[in-house]
Order: C-alpha cells, then sequence, then structure tokens
C-alpha cells in the first residue's frame, strides 16, 4: 500500500517528480512561450529620469529572471530560518 507521500511524490528516470515541480515546468513553458510572442519594440520609462527603447522579450526576460532570483533569495531566508 502506498502512503500520500509516496502518492504525492514519483520518480522518474531517478529525477524525483512532485506536484510542484510539474507546477513549475508548466509555469516556465507558459513563460517562456509569452515572452518568445512579444516581439515589438516598447519605450520604457525608467522612473521619470529617461526613456528607454528595447523589444518587450527583452523586458519580459529580465523581469522573468529578476522574480526568479527574488524567489530563490525567498526560499533561502526559510530554509535559513527553519535551521535556527
Amino acid at each position: 500500500m502506498t502512503t500520500n507521500k509516496e502518492a504525492a511524490e514519483r520518480r522518474i528516470g531517478g529525477v524525483r517528480v512532485t506536484t510542484g515541480r510539474i507546477v513549475l515546468a508548466v509555469v516556465t513553458v507558459l513563460a517562456v512561450w509569452f515572452i518568445l510572442i512579444n516581439r515589438q519594440s516598447v519605450k520604457i520609462h525608467l522612473w521619470g529620469l529617461t526613456t528607454v527603447n528595447a523589444p518587450m522579450w527583452a523586458v519580459l526576460l529580465i523581469m522573468l529572471l529578476a522574480g526568479c532570483v527574488i524567489g530563490v533569495l525567498g526560499y533561502m531566508r526559510r530554509q535559513y530560518r527553519k535551521r535556527r
């Protein structure tokens, strides 16, 4: 008989597959697809100091990477606090 943890956690090719990882993969694919379909150039106003013209895909990619960095830093902070 399988437990709830075993049912929620499967291994495929030695890699642990969880519901969270599946959701992360789907969101990543959707984000990359959204970035790729937005290729027009846009004007970006940087806090009223200057205006920059940039391709929308580059701006979206930078925001995606910034969000990933913030998420990883938040995760690391939670793990650090759990250990204390």
